[in-house]
């Protein structure tokens, strides 16, 4: 009888032939692409699960409203969900330096925060390197007080359409303002405020050399990430990039978010399939 117990007790744990191999466990997050509303069937077609649009191409916070619903049309009559909108501000508004109207911003953001709600979207993805590249000359610290003024100011009113912004870093290349997650974080933390949250982008920590330990060390603050391969900014897939390093640390901290796929296409109907494959295989092989 106790030989009996024993063995069942190893077949639940181990087996009785032995340790039983360990299966993987997946990333338990979505898969967008960054496109147009007018490709939200073709990213379903190839498995995607969520699409990523432009604030300017798609809540259009510079025209009238007729123009917001229009778009609004197309997203519904697709059936399709936009989780998040990119490319926050044009470079014309400027965050930091000797020159900056904050207000101005505030303007245009209530107008993308109440579009964003009206669509179901949850994130603002505030990447904008031209609008917050630091003036040759000025003060970096008071660059980075301008930048957390700000996002102070952007906290009360995404939470007013319940929407979140997230900071995106960028490598060095595009600008000089939050270049790492790290730095990010920091700037969450200074601004210590719920709809203001990060971002980590795979292909600009890579391109800048900053490990995957970063996103776990950031990870309470994390809600969007990006990807893309390093070398040309390609489609995953393409060159054959090994994304696991940086995945697994997702898992660690427990993401559940969307990674959505950020990239220069080459042939966009001819890629998409095998990107969206090669992300969903890699993610479900950790």
């Amino acid at each position: 009888m106790k030989t009996r117990i024993l063995c069942i007790a190893g077949l639940l744990v181990f087996g009785c032939g032995g340790l039983r191999a360990k299966k993987p466990q997946s990333l338990n997050a979505r898969i967008g692409v960054c496109s147009d509303v007018r490709n939200a069937q073709r990213l379903k077609a190839a498995g995607a699960d969520c699409l990523e649009a432009g604030v300017s191409a798609f809540l259009v916070p510079d025209k009238p409203e007729e123009a917001f619903d229009k778009n609004l049309a197309l997203l519904r009559e697709s059936g399709s969900e936009i989780v998040s909108c990119n490319g926050f501000l044009p470079a014309s508004m400027i965050v930091v330096g000797p020159s900056t109207d904050h207000d101005k911003i505030l303007a245009w953001a209530e107008t993308t925060f109440r579009r964003a709600e009206r669509a179901g979207i949850r994130y603002i993805v505030f990447g904008s390197g031209k609008s917050r590249k630091v003036p040759d000359g000025f003060s970096r610290e008071t660059a980075e007080e301008q930048f957390v003024r700000l996002c102070k100011r952007l906290g009360p009113v995404a939470a007013r359409y319940r929407v979140t912004v997230v900071i995106e870093p960028l490598n060095s290349r595009e600008t000089n303002l939050i270049n790492s997650v790290s730095e990010g974080a920091s700037i969450v933390e200074r601004v210590n405020h719920k709809n203001i949250r990060l971002l980590c982008d795979l292909f600009h920590m890579t391109a800048d050399g900053e490990p995957p330990q970063a996103i776990v060390d950031a990870g309470k603050h994390i809600r969007h990430c990006h990807i893309a391969e390093a070398a040309e900014r390609t489609a995953p897939g393409t060159d054959g990039d090994d994304f696991r390093p940086y995945l697994r640390a997702l898992k660690k901290i427990g993401y559940k978010g969307c990674v959505s796929i950020e990239c220069m296409w080459k042939d966009f109907g001819a890629q998409l399939p095998t990107a969206v494959a090669e992300l969903r295989k890699q993610m479900n092989d950790l």
